[in-house]
């Protein structure tokens, strides 16, 4: 056990672990020091001196991120001296910030706004010295703005965690800006579109390519039968842009408010969530049987597909060829839908609610036949829920519609890293086993990097490792290479704790994601969800059924792979 160190902020005594920084020992003593640089298990650099603080027995101020307690160490967060220079230090910051609040994607939900009105801020005081930079928006994902970048490296931190380094501090001093290696766009790098560098950007520097007015334009349109379709963690996670409690789940509120958007259908994802399983337990089953190359990976993820085509192509030829549950959805929309309803596939406007970046990208991939017309994040969906005038908190709950409403508990854990394999367990033990198999697996659960599991099912030894995050993701591929591990499936998310902490879910200010567990909170909204349907495996859902009665034949078949499946290539890295 840890040697605690015993001192006092703002005369409250406290005791933390010794090696523990004044910023973690003012947590404990519920003690608020603001923060800007600093993001847990992403970034701790002490650059951007908004956390300064007096302490006893140090030369000046000192960056509580970084500066380690002592015994009997007597700290002081709110003196004159230390609110002087925190406001001093945000107005420097805003004299080379492109103040365009009221038209700023973060508007009202700012970090520096916040910051700069709780220290009472003037933002002209050093008067307004930037040159204003291209914006660049080639990326079928993410914008860049360094105009309104302040350098505090967030977004650097978050592309490095995920290993892939696409953007990184260029020049020295005064002259130093975020850009890609030889200055090219974010398009051409091997970025995979995560947006984990949205989500860390504490302003507006960084944010998704929106299709809001695209959807607006498509809602209003006499030609078009608009259908919105909504991501299993979209429940999870739309009610904090209304300022509800994390995680939770707001689904029936979500269905009304998109069907008060206009004259649109509101369908549930889930049920392609339980076709993919489908299709890929069986995958697996013949990978098996056949002999072909395992382990094999999951492809829901277009982050993380990206990431394999560019790092790893060896590994491409174990990739599962299912397409996304997005990229199925909108293939059966255009096809099955269309037929059923006598509507021209090129007047049916299809629109997915996602909590993905990448998912933009995925879009835009020719190989997947561009059935999906537009891709809306969370925040995009809560901005025009905003727009329309909707009291999202006071709303009642609707069904989604049919004949895609139903879907079963195993659809609804797919946001969760880990729930896409569980639900491929689910229906892969029945098929192997036969009834008594299992409805959870718990060994694949939780917010762990990596995490490991066998089981044997109808005779049949499975060997299973679950990752997210990226850099999580290179060490289970390079166990592999390394002969260390032998799996027989993999599953792997590019976002660390998988869709539920996407690049396309709201906002989160620092001080609550350094102080809550937003991935497990909004998990276990789904795994509520799982527990409380009478569907527990994914080849249960009524609407499979009929899908493979009615259109498919069976899974796997030859029509099901001209729709449901899909190829990848590599890719260069630069």
């Amino acid at each position: 056990m840890s040697k605690l160190v015993n001192l006092r902020i703002n005369g409250i005594a406290v005791s933390v672990p010794e090696g523990a920084t004044i910023l973690q020992a003012a947590k404990l003593a519920n003690v608020r020091i603001p923060t800007l640089c600093y993001l847990k298990d992403v970034q701790c650099v002490g650059s951007c001196r908004l956390c300064l603080v007096e302490a006893t027995g140090a030369r000046g101020l000192v960056a509580a991120c970084v500066y380690p307690v002592s015994e009997g160490m007597e700290v002081r967060t709110n003196t004159p001296r230390v609110r002087k220079s925190r406001k001093t230090t945000i107005e420097l910051i805003l004299s080379t910030h492109k103040k365009k609040c009221l038209s700023c994607v973060r508007s009202m939900n700012c970090e520096l706004q916040k910051l700069a009105l709780e220290y009472n801020a003037e933002e002209d005081k050093f008067g307004t010295d930037h040159d204003l930079k291209p914006i660049d928006d080639l990326s079928a994902s993410v914008v860049r703005d360094n105009s309104k970048c302040i350098m505090c490296t967030r977004c650097v931190a978050a592309c490095e965690h995920q290993t892939i380094g696409a953007i990184g501090p260029k020049n020295r001093g005064y002259a130093k800006v975020i850009g890609s290696p030889y200055d090219v766009s974010l398009a051409f790098t091997p970025c995979v579109n995560c947006g984990q560098c949205v989500v860390a950007c504490p302003v507006g520097a960084l944010y998704e390519k929106s299709a809001v007015a695209d959807v607006w334009g498509a809602i209003v349109d006499p030609d078009k039968k608009v259908v919105f379709y909504t991501a299993p963690s979209v429940r999870a996670t739309l009610g904090e842009a209304f300022s509800l409690p994390v995680g939770t789940n707001v689904e029936g509120k979500m269905v009304t408010a998109i069907k008060q958007l206009g004259d649109v259908s509101c369908f549930n994802m889930d049920i392609t969530a339980d076709l993919t399983i489908m299709e890929e337990a069986n995958e697996l089953l013949a990978r098996l049987k056949d002999g072909k190359p395992t382990p094999m990976f999951t492809s829901c993820c277009p982050g993380w597909v990206k990431f394999l085509e560019h790092y790893y192509p060896q590994y491409i030829p174990n990739l599962s060829t299912c397409k996304s549950p997005q990229e199925m959805f909108s293939a059966l929309l255009k096809t099955y839908y269309c037929e059923k309803n006598n509507i021209k596939p090129e007047n049916l406007y299809v629109v997915s609610v996602i909590p993905c970046t990448a998912k933009k990208f995925e879009v835009t991939r020719d190989e997947l036949g561009h059935y999906t017309d537009a891709a809306l994040t969370t925040r995009e969906l809560a901005k025009m829920i905003k727009e329309a005038g909707i009291d999202f908190a006071n709303l009642a709950d609707s069904p989604f519609d049919e004949p895609f409403g139903s879907a079963s508990g195993a659809g609804a854990i797919f946001g969760a890293t880990g729930g896409v394999m569980e639900a491929a367990l689910r229906t892969a033990a029945v098929k192997l086993g036969g009834s008594g198999a299992p409805p959870e697996f718990k060994e694949v659960r939780g917010t762990e990097g990596v995490k490991e599991a066998q089981y044997e099912v109808g005779g049949v030894k499975i060997s299973v490792a679950v990752a997210s995050g990226l850099g999580n993701a290179r060490k289970v591929l390079d166990f592999i290479s390394g002969g260390e591990k032998n799996y027989t499936f993999v599953e792997i998310m590019a976002c660390p704790g998988g869709c539920i902490n996407g690049g396309g879910q709201p906002y989160v200010h620092d001080e609550v994601r350094n102080n809550v567990d937003l991935k497990t909170l909004r998990a276990q909204a789904l795994y509520d969800c799982d527990r409380e349907n009478k569907l527990r495996c994914s080849h249960e859902t009524p609407a499979v059924e009929k899908l493979y009665t009615e259109f498919f034949g069976a899974p796997n078949s030859h029509k099901a792979h001209e729709l449901l499946h899909t190829s990848y290539y590599k890719r260069d890295k630069y």
